[in-house]
């Protein structure tokens, strides 16, 4: 199932994500994105996933990585994580996020995150190992 998300640092290095509302990994945070839509290209997914999840239109950067994850019962999810920037909105969480925010590289290495998130963030150059 193609997926994309989004790994949005602001201006002070911070990284914005969302705790998960809906499984899987419900409850754990992690970077906003979900399902691309039939006729969607992966720009667009990325666009529509931040707007509802975020509140927060973004400008969509290159592509920095792909993972498989494992979904509901025997499904796999194939995502492809963009870099982005934020070019307007305000924070809110919205859609199946119960929560946004910006938070430090040191405090996202404390969080608890979508299995295999900090590994894939350290791997692109995202996040210090």
């Amino acid at each position: 199932m193609p997926c994309v998300g989004a790994v949005v640092l602001d201006g002070a290095g911070r990284l914005l994500l969302v705790r998960r509302g809906r499984p899987p990994a419900a409850g754990m945070w992690s970077v906003p994105g979900g399902r691309v839509e039939p006729g969607e290209s992966a720009v667009q997914a990325v666009r529509r996933e931040l707007r509802e999840e975020t509140g927060l239109d973004v400008a969509v950067g290159e592509l920095i990585g792909t993972v498989e994850r494992a979904g509901l019962g025997d499904d796999r999810y194939v995502i492809a994580d963009y870099d982005a920037t934020v070019v307007a909105g305000s924070l809110v969480a919205g859609d199946d996020a119960a929560e946004a925010g910006w938070f430090p590289v040191e405090e996202v290495l404390r969080l608890p995150t979508a299995p295999g998130l900090v590994a894939s963030l350290q791997e692109w150059g995202r996040l210090p190992r």
